[in-house]
């Protein structure tokens, strides 16, 4: 399989849940698929990403927290975390999609994979798919944006004005 076809596969992840920021990713290893995830974020928690989420499923598939050989393809760019966390799984390489202008540190903001500071690289090429990655993020917040925000929480907001 081509980095395209892998891509395709992490599109699918992405468009998974409808309440989640569409981010999918899938890890592969010798051109096949060891794992794959969606953001989970809204359901699972902040370090719910896509990239994190495949990352662990690959390293239960293989018994190893080590992703020596594998390849993570991501829908955008990874963020700090993500980032970090290729490093410190010890990827190969990181292909993504979309880039993220504003949080990438795959080469938008800072490359942080490639960065000789730290014991490990990871290899990453940006816009593979980019126009199908970027539409998919682009429908969801132009859906979201034209709809009443909802705020959940279970946790009471604090009183405004000063108490004596």
């Amino acid at each position: 399989m081509n980095a395209e076809a892998f891509m395709r596969m992490a599109l699918a992840q992405a468009e998974e849940d409808p309440n989640e920021v569409p981010v999918g990713a899938v890890v592969a290893l010798n051109g096949q698929v060891i794992a794959k995830a969606h953001n989970e974020r809204e359901s699972g928690g902040p370090l719910c990403h896509a990239e994190m989420l495949a990352m662990e499923r690959a390293a239960k598939a293989l018994g190893d927290r080590r992703l020596r050989g594998c390849t993570l393809y991501v829908t955008l760019e990874p963020c700090p975390m993500c980032a970090g966390a290729l490093v410190m799984a010890e990827m190969d390489a990181c292909v993504f999609g979309a880039y993220d202008p504003r949080q990438g540190c795959c080469g938008s903001v800072y490359t942080l994979p490639e960065d000789p500071a730290f014991f490990h690289r990871v290899a990453c090429a940006g816009g593979v798919l980019e126009k199908e990655c970027a539409a998919v993020l682009r429908r969801f917040f132009e859906t979201k944006r034209s709809s009443p925000v909802q705020y959940t929480t279970s946790v009471p907001l604090p009183a405004s004005g000063n108490k004596e």
